[in-house]
């Protein structure tokens, strides 16, 4: 089938053809880079996108969910270049099965979970084992990510088990396929509380963080990036250095991420 995506390889080498014709330089050939990211880079990665391409001319084609889902299609084959995930243990599981490419992989991003409320103006809530999150909640929800699966779920159920409050709210608990659907339940009011990553909260005006879990009640929060091992083309590797730079650095940090020293 002739697609869009067929259609911009054509015309691009069409014109190519013409440029050596006409004894005209050619400029470098654009690629299509696609980019498997973790949901909660969403905000992020649109002005990493736009960046990229103005500076580039090539395509990138971003694909965003849950890094458990994602890490399940680049295992059933799925046709992607690049993955940031928002844990190293879905990086290290593609690794072990080698289908990241040799000495591409590094840490990017660090991040911090956070408790949010419904609303504007929530007042704070001190997080820690005297926090009586079961009565906060009442007959609502704590929305949270898939808590098996889904690493802002892990991070935060690992967060609640440490303080000893998972066993009164785990009944409580609304579990999402991302983060970025956790947010959305407790910003349109379906459930008062969540637990989503802090630069989640930053991009959504409806909710409150009432309070940061310690950072020693879970896991360090790390988001490792690599090329996947299907194909390998000059511009995957492009792409990680633009990662690497000062405008994608300002970029994650306009959203609240903190990015690891390169």
């Amino acid at each position: 089938m002739f697609t869009p995506t067929h259609l911009r390889y054509a015309i691009r080498h069409s014109a190519a053809a013409l440029f050596l014709a006409l004894g005209v330089p050619s400029i470098a050939s654009a690629d299509e880079i696609t980019i498997f990211a973790a949901a909660s880079l969403a905000n992020a990665m649109a002005e990493i996108e736009e960046k990229f391409e103005a500076a580039t001319n090539h395509d990138l084609v971003i694909s965003l969910a849950g890094s458990s889902a994602l890490a399940r299609q680049i295992q059933q084959g799925a046709p992607a270049d690049i993955f940031i995930s928002a844990n190293t243990d879905w990086m290290d599981t593609l690794e072990a099965d080698g289908l990241l490419e040799g000495g591409t992989r590094f840490d990017l991003l660090n991040n911090s979970i956070v408790l949010i409320a419904n609303g504007t103006g929530a007042a704070p809530i001190s997080i820690g084992p005297d926090m009586d999150l079961a009565a906060l909640l009442g007959d609502g929800r704590l929305a949270m990510a898939l808590v098996d699966a889904v690493p802002a779920g892990i991070y935060g159920k690992a967060s609640l088990e440490s303080l000893g409050l998972w066993d009164d709210v785990e009944e409580k608990v609304a579990q999402t396929d991302n983060v970025r659907a956790a947010l959305a339940l407790v910003a349109t009011g379906e459930a008062p509380y969540g637990i989503v990553y802090a630069t989640d909260a930053v991009a959504e005006d409806d909710v409150t963080v009432v309070g940061t879990f310690p950072e020693d009640s879970h896991p360090p929060i790390i988001y490792p990036a690599a090329d996947l091992a299907n194909r390998d083309f000059p511009a995957e590797a492009e792409f990680l250095d633009f990662l690497r730079g000062a405008e994608a650095k300002m970029a994650f940090e306009r959203q609240g991420f903190v990015v690891v020293s390169q």
